[in-house]
């Protein structure tokens, strides 16, 4: 038996060991689990700085953390207006060193799509998830190795396909998923605009410039999505009215899409003309959205009379929400690196049937 002063003994030397421990460990800090991602957007142009940086201040599961310019002067404006810190604005030059910065979880991609492999690479290898803006790359080599580096890194890929989180956008695929108008037979989709400038990225082919890059994913993407199918065969024509303007790329690219089945979609995007359209026929009938593309405002109909008109406050808050908690949650992205390659397959597909000047298959 244990006497009473052996117990009073132990009793005793287990409670100055509690103390030892608490006092040995109470200046630990354990990591907490970040409520909200840090994002720092790489390239600050107009589509940064007028649509993503405002979105970033109305997401729920991420935020603006830092920024990646060559421009000295946007760099101290965006910190002053944005409360950026210095240790969280980078150059190009200084780009990889943000594998020592804990603030920064995501890096998101927004330079001209020649651009877009390189830097998606360099931020998966300095072990940073990777948002990368459409169209995910020039070819699709380099849609592979980005694919590659992230998943070799252990970090997620997401494509800026914002579209695919507008719930107008998801009425449409759940239209095809439940067949509630039967097969699908024929998608039409265009998207365009008039761009007066004469002197931009979009115009040199070095950049990644086209009308078939910049905005043709849009048509290409949504008959994808429409047909839930992956194009077989494709004919295109380039075209330009400006030829002072587009001596690289093409201002307008048409292209006729067939999928198995028999399923054909016809094309069109230009820098030339307005156009937001995408109309989906099936064997019991038909609907659309129109605009289909737009940033905000998609809405619909359907053959028998339906309205498509879903709300959402801002559909780049709602893309970087749903990648945040996706990240957060282990869960797939709506639209992974792999969706992105299989629109450059077909992009890749288009090029060769306007140079050859003939059908070519995928």
């Amino acid at each position: 038996m244990i006497s009473r002063r052996s117990f009073m003994q132990r009793a005793a030397a287990g409670a100055a060991g509690i103390a030892f421990t608490q006092s040995a460990f109470s200046n630990i800090i354990i990591p907490q689990k970040k409520e909200r991602l840090g994002v720092a957007l790489v390239g600050l142009g107009y589509y940064s700085t007028d649509l993503l940086a405002p979105a970033l201040q109305k997401t729920k599961h991420c935020y603006l953390a830092g920024i990646v310019t060559g421009t000295p002067a946007k760099a101290e404006k965006w910190k002053q207006q944005f409360n950026i810190p210095d240790k969280n604005i980078y150059s190009y030059t200084n780009f990889d060193e943000l594998a020592n910065n804990p603030d920064i979880d995501v890096v998101y991609v927004v330079l001209p799509p020649s651009m877009h492999a390189e830097y998606s690479i360099r931020a998966a290898k300095a072990g940073k998830h990777v948002w990368c803006e459409k169209p995910m790359a020039m070819t699709v080599t380099e849609c592979q190795s980005m694919i590659d580096a992230c998943k070799s890194n252990k970090v997620k890929l997401s494509i800026g396909y914002r579209v695919h989180h507008d719930p107008n956008t998801q009425q449409i695929i759940k239209y095809r998923k439940d067949l509630t108008y039967g097969k699908v037979t024929r998608v039409e989709a265009a998207a365009g605009y008039f761009d007066p400038r004469t002197d931009h990225w979009k115009q040199k082919k070095s950049l990644g410039g086209g009308a078939m890059y910049d905005m043709g994913v849009y048509p290409l993407n949504a008959t994808r999505y429409s047909t839930g199918l992956e194009p077989i065969a494709v004919t295109a024509q380039a075209s330009t009215t400006r030829p002072e303007i587009y001596k690289e790329v093409e201002e307008t690219m048409n292209f006729q899409l067939e999928f198995p089945g028999g399923a054909t979609a016809q094309c069109e995007t230009s820098f030339g003309k307005g156009m937001n359209t995408l109309v989906v026929t099936c064997a019991k009938g038909w609907y659309k959205l129109v605009p289909f593309q737009g940033y905000n405002g998609l809405n619909g109909m359907t053959s028998d009379g339906k309205v498509i008109n879903f709300p959402i406050d801002n559909q780049q808050a709602k893309q970087m929400d749903d990648d945040a908690l996706a990240i957060f949650n282990s869960t797939a992205l709506l639209a992974p690196g792999e969706e992105g390659l299989k629109d450059i397959r077909v992009v890749e597909a288009v090029y060769k049937s306007v140079a050859a000047k003939k059908r070519v298959t995928i």
